[in-house]
């Protein structure tokens, strides 16, 4: 399989239609894969809750666009942010297992590659906070 823009350009434009503002492709082959490996195109204005994984690292890899990476404690306080955007050199962040932690997208078209352990396991509530 070809990763490439045509790819790219189909899973952004899916992500514009979609009402989250985002969408993946994965490249594994099932949620029970011990590697989850995938785009995921992301929107401006797509919510993503501040949440943690307690059970694997995440390492994203901005393919294009930019966005913020936001840290936080355990009481939903802001501790860093840390801006991805190619451009400037700044590619990716590997977020260590059990970081509170989010992404405001501030680009049109931002795709990252995203890895993580697996199986894949929905968010439990006391995995994100809310504010």
């Amino acid at each position: 399989m070809l990763l490439d823009d045509n790819l790219l350009d189909g899973v952004t434009a899916k992500a514009k239609e979609n009402e989250r503002l985002r969408m993946n492709y994965n490249l594994h082959e099932s949620l029970d894969a011990k590697a989850q490996r995938l785009f995921n195109a992301l929107e401006p204005g797509t919510l993503l809750p501040i949440h943690r994984h307690k059970d694997t690292a995440e390492t994203y890899l901005v393919v294009r666009g930019s966005l913020d990476v936001i840290y936080y404690n355990e009481k939903g306080e802001p501790l860093q942010t840390f801006h991805l955007d190619p451009k400037k050199g700044n590619y990716g962040i590997h977020i260590a297992k059990g970081q509170w932690h989010t992404l405001e997208v501030l680009e049109s078209g931002t795709v990252i590659f995203e890895v993580k352990d697996g199986p894949y396991i929905p968010f439990k509530p006391e995995d994100v906070i809310t504010l």
